[in-house]
């Protein structure tokens, strides 16, 4: 099985969070996770994509490091990884959640 690269605190780049936030899809996941908790792609509240679509834009976010996997058998489960974004870029995260989603 592929291992799935996530950035530790110290690789993360702002220019990179931002890129993955800058997508209505993916700060619509991020929303989600934020309000809801953990969650698999299939669980995500977005509008009807294909499931490639969905991978490519859960990737970005896990890329970036603003999303977490755990893997149990063959689902995949995501969360936000609050404590490295506060630890890297405080205030970023809840500026973001702090988004009325009207705006999205």
């Amino acid at each position: 099985m592929r291992m799935m690269r996530v950035p530790e605190a110290n690789e993360m780049k702002l220019t990179t969070v931002l890129h993955a936030l800058s997508d209505p899809v993916r700060l619509k996941i991020v929303l989600c996770l934020a309000r809801t908790g953990e969650k698999n792609c299939s669980s995500f509240e977005v509008e009807h994509l294909s499931k490639s679509t969905l991978s490519h834009h859960v990737k970005i976010l896990r890329e970036g490091g603003i999303i977490q996997p755990r893997i149990e058998g063959k689902q995949h489960y995501y969360s936000i990884r609050r404590d490295n974004l506060d630890l890297c870029f405080p205030g970023l995260l809840d500026s973001i959640l702090a988004t009325d989603e009207r705006y999205i």
